[in-house]
């Protein structure tokens, strides 16, 4: 377990909690633990969901401009790797990912948004990639999933801004998947995750599969994947107890038990 980044794991879903306050500033240190803790909830059989929540009050506010100020072009090659690669392993988990923002989620916080797979915010929630108001561009990730998010003009006209976005725009826009009472977002991820969970992982992680390398190829190899996808879970346990339930007690009634 890390210091500032923890993954708690209970009923099929694991949280992981980074715990900096007061603003989550996304340091090396917590990209490390972050990393860690995406790893390990890869790795663990009981984990079938992820919750990413930086706490009640801000999810997390950006990078910890403080320590990157004084880096050189040299030190930002070497540790820009680890960044991204931090944030890659949030998106690379093959399980459902829920954000639940709170108050700040900007520069970095936002790409760490952005990598899962769904987004529950507050009311109270201000999201944004303000990079560009110190001198430099996101890249943690926001030039790349907030266009494939919310397209390309709008993605463009945030980030050459670096404005804020409140909870209402980011809902009408597509960047957050619903909005509640600041005090229910961990709650309400928790709900969705549980169900999300007593899903078929199988299925889950080919449907996530899918989706994401679709978005990334053609039409056509698109099409290619889903049906690799699609066939290849008929060799799992879990499809015959599916059929088998719908036929016998209509949709919906089926246990999973990830085989």
């Amino acid at each position: 377990m890390g210091e500032l980044v923890r993954l708690e794991v209970e009923d099929g879903v694991g949280t992981i909690r980074l715990d900096r306050p007061p603003m989550n500033a996304l340091s090396r240190q917590v990209q490390e633990e972050i990393r860690e803790a995406a790893e390990e909830a890869t790795a663990r059989a009981d984990v079938r969901a992820v919750v990413v929540y930086g706490g009640p009050k801000v999810f997390a506010a950006g990078a910890d401009v403080k320590e990157m100020a004084g880096w050189s072009y040299q030190q930002m090659v070497d540790n820009s790797v680890g960044l991204t690669s931090s944030f890659s392993a949030v998106a690379s988990i093959p399980k459902p990912t829920i954000a639940a923002v709170t108050g700040y989620a900007l520069g970095g916080g936002c790409e760490l948004a952005l990598c899962c797979d769904l987004r529950i915010a507050g009311d109270n929630a201000k999201l944004g990639q303000p990079e560009i108001l110190l001198g430099i561009i996101p890249g943690a990730g926001g030039t790349q999933r907030l266009p494939r998010l919310v397209g390309p003009a709008k993605a463009k006209e945030l980030i050459f801004t670096g404005r804020f976005v409140d909870a209402d725009e980011a809902l009408r826009i597509g960047l957050v998947d619903r909005v509640v009472a600041p005090d229910d977002v961990y709650t309400e991820a928790l709900a969705l995750a549980k169900k999300l969970a007593a899903g078929a992982p199988y299925a889950l992680r080919a449907a996530k599969e899918a989706i994401d390398r679709g978005l990334e190829a053609d039409l056509a190899t698109g099409l290619e994947i889903e049906r690799l996808q699609f066939t290849g879970l008929f060799a799992t346990e879990d499809r015959t107890t599916g059929m088998q339930s719908f036929i016998e007690h209509g949709p919906g009634k089926a246990e999973f038990q990830g085989r």
